[in-house]
């Protein structure tokens, strides 16, 4: 005889969050580890260190109707690491590309990151392309017409942010964990649509308030 006091749908809320691996890739100094420092943390450290080979974070962020677990991969933009790199794009999901506004060999060198994971991942990865240090917008070498215009030629998202004031990084990382599920339920045109946003609208408010670090 059936016991009248079993919950019917006890399962569904304690079954395991989702795991994405998201890579970070680009040159030396253009902000990956600060990026998630910001994101994992809200904190900013003035102080540079470059990332000696790999390093891993994980976070668990809870979406209004899924909880997603986003393991971090910030990898070391120094050439002498290069061909550690191919093996953690293997298998990521997502791929986030940084470059610095105020270094434009940072963002010619995008094009070479990007083409690595293609290469390793073919169209079944989410790319992002990130314009960092959005807070030294006076001393930009790219300006945001031409960054929206590389992204829309590649069909990847594109977005500014500022690691340092806090601006658009949560926005970022909640953008891709809303996208992932089109990606791999809807193919990868709507997962396309869905990741289609450019940057932010100017005068935008960051969602940190403004550090003076």
């Amino acid at each position: 005889m059936d016991n009248p006091s079993t919950p019917v749908s006890a399962d569904f809320s304690s079954s395991p969050p989702k795991r994405t691996k998201i890579v970070l890739l680009g040159d030396q100094s253009v902000g990956k580890t600060s990026l998630i420092t910001r994101f994992m943390y809200d904190t900013f450290d003035n102080t540079y260190q470059a990332t000696i080979g790999i390093d891993f974070l994980s976070k668990t962020m809870y979406l209004e109707d899924r909880t997603v677990r986003l393991q971090l991969w910030d990898t070391a933009g120094q050439e002498r690491f290069r061909s550690l790199i191919p093996s953690y794009i293997r298998d990521s999901s997502v791929a986030i590309v940084v470059f610095d506004i105020t270094n434009r060999q940072s963002f010619l060198s995008t094009t070479k990151w990007i083409d690595d994971v293609r290469s390793e991942r073919g169209n079944d990865v989410i790319i992002v392309l990130v314009g960092n240090k959005a807070d030294l917008s006076d001393k930009r070498q790219v300006t945001l017409e031409e960054a929206t215009a590389k992204a829309t030629q590649l069909g990847i998202m594109f977005m500014e942010t500022s690691a340092k004031a806090g601006h658009n990084v949560k926005s970022l990382f909640k953008k891709i964990a809303m996208s992932l599920p089109g990606m791999e339920k809807e193919g990868q045109a709507e997962a396309n649509t869905k990741i289609d946003v450019t940057t932010p609208v100017a005068g935008e408010p960051p969602e940190a308030s403004q550090c003076s670090c």
